[in-house]
């Protein structure tokens, strides 16, 4: 069993105490006074991209050293910054933008820090997931933050299945490159539900793409995707989410040409390409190349 009181008992301790501090996540506003304090204080700062980190200690005037911590060094920095934990310095552990330990390596620091009775202590700020969830129009009282998606087809598939029945609102990130296949696969297993695409919080471009999926694909496909996205989906028990997904691919066994030409049995080829696109996930100019050679 492992009891953290409060910050006196921390004080007392003798060791030092790890601090997670959250940073901007577009805003430089986003930066609380808290925050800028206890990375002045602090006697070492780990980041998860010094370089990034760097500039926003100079904005803010903040001389305090600073160390590279992140994936791919976890398991060489994680053991010294305890060490220097335990002989008494106090470190602040921060990522790119928002809370760090979310879908970052912090949190096995913050498991190691633990294990060795060092005081955790987090101090609050900006996080995109949330951000998004309470702009979405979708219900806040039961939610789910499941991370970064896979990136295989066959590996998304199996994760969205496993979150099919999740009867809260569903939050996750995903790149401007990946967004179209997605959304694509995400009507596929889930159904075409309500949902929201945000990006670029509290930027000067922050924009909310809400609608069905089918619309938001179709938005993409008009508006190439830029930015990170946060995107929210209605939860199971949703009107959108009602409807019962495709159980199976209908034009899996066909080439890109039969697609096209099953629909123009009932469109205009212009119509046709652009439904063929968006069942697959691909740009319509894409598709038009490529049964036009």
């Amino acid at each position: 069993m492992n009891i953290q009181k409060s910050f006196a008992d921390a004080a007392a301790s003798g060791v030092g105490s790890l601090y997670l501090v959250a940073t901007p996540i577009g805003n430089l506003e986003d930066m609380t006074f808290r925050a800028i304090r206890t990375l002045k204080e602090v006697q070492l700062i780990a980041a998860e991209d010094t370089r990034q980190t760097r500039k926003l200690l100079t904005h803010f005037e903040i001389p305090t050293r600073i160390v590279s911590y992140h994936e791919h060094n976890k398991r060489a920095s994680g053991p010294e910054l305890v060490r220097l934990l335990l002989e008494g310095q106090s470190i602040a552990l921060v990522s790119d933008a928002g809370l760090p330990a979310i879908s970052d390596p912090g949190a096995d620091l913050v498991k190691e820090a633990i294990e060795n009775n060092i005081p955790v202590i987090p101090i609050p700020g900006a996080n995109a997931a949330l951000s998004a969830l309470i702009i979405s129009g979708l219900p806040t009282d039961r939610f789910l933050f499941a991370g970064f998606p896979p990136r295989e087809k066959k590996s998304l598939t199996k994760w969205l299945q496993e979150l099919h029945g999740q009867a809260g609102t569903l939050l996750f990130y995903e790149s401007p490159h990946r967004i179209n296949k997605t959304l694509v696969i995400l009507r596929e297993v889930l159904g075409d539900r309500q949902i929201a695409c945000v990006r670029e919080l509290t930027k000067r471009h922050e924009e909310a793409i809400r609608g069905t999926i089918s619309e938001c694909i179709d938005w993409f496909e008009e508006h190439p995707p830029q930015g990170e996205f946060c995107v929210v989906v209605e939860g199971a028990g949703g009107i959108g989410a009602s409807e019962q997904p495709t159980a199976d691919i209908w034009w899996s066994d066909l080439d890109l040409a039969a697609h096209v030409a099953h629909y123009e049995e009932q469109y205009d080829r212009k119509e046709a390409i652009k439904r063929a696109a968006l069942d697959r996930g691909l740009p319509k100019r894409d598709v038009y190349n490529e049964v036009n050679r």
